[in-house]
């Protein structure tokens, strides 16, 4: 019992990686204020752990369903993950615009998803791979109901600490401050194109030898 928690703790913690949304949400939030901060790691948690429990409910139906492998989802995830890495890069271009224009673009931007949902909720935490990870660990054909409820309460844990890891940012964005936080985003933002670039590539490349999406 203990070998199985083990091993399922630590293959939802690779796929959520709490660790490595740290920079995503230093990169995503260096804006914001203290409470705002808070708030957007708190919904990005509870976002991310329902769209989880989503999958681990119904996520073995819908993909059966509609046929989708591991290897579709990888590739869909990295090329997200690549699009965001280019914000992260370049930044958001704010040209010069009459006064019209710039109550039209806070309107759009009001419109925005919070970047709580995106990039933090989806596909940070809740990753094409943790989505399909968890279709996998509580697979119907072999998994009771208890040992599903288990493999929720582990997924539920992984996703606290993942709170807790971005709760513990905000003294490194007050340490660093905005301008070193714009340049934490760019590093972080070409290692994220590099792993997204990866994730495309092994993926595009598994499907070659093996002909299976």
């Amino acid at each position: 019992m203990f070998e199985t928690l083990l091993e399922e703790f630590i293959t939802l913690w690779v796929v959520i990686d709490p660790i490595g949304t740290i920079p995503v949400f230093i990169a995503v939030t260096s804006a914001l204020t203290a409470v705002q901060r808070r708030k957007t790691a708190l919904v990005a948690c509870l976002v991310s752990a329902a769209i989880l429990m989503f999958f681990l409910i119904f996520g073995q139906l819908l993909i059966d369903a509609l046929g989708i492998g591991l290897l579709s989802f990888q590739v869909a995830g990295g090329i997200v993950l690549f699009l965001f890495a280019l914000t992260m890069i370049f930044g958001e271009s704010k040209p010069e615009t009459d006064r019209k224009s710039v109550d039209l673009e806070d309107e759009i931007a009001s419109e925005r998803p919070s970047p709580a949902v995106f990039p933090l909720a989806v596909p940070s935490l809740a990753s094409p791979g943790a989505m399909l990870a968890i279709v996998i660990l509580t697979d119907n054909h072999r998994f009771s109901v208890a040992d599903q409820t288990i493999t929720a309460g582990v997924m539920l844990l992984i996703v606290a600490i993942a709170y807790v890891c971005m709760r513990l940012a905000d003294p490194i964005i007050r340490l660093i401050g905005i301008s070193g936080s714009a340049v934490v985003s760019r590093v972080m933002g070409m290692i994220l194109a590099s792993v997204a670039a990866n994730a495309v590539l092994s993926a595009l490349l598994e499907i070659v030898k093996t002909g299976a999406l």
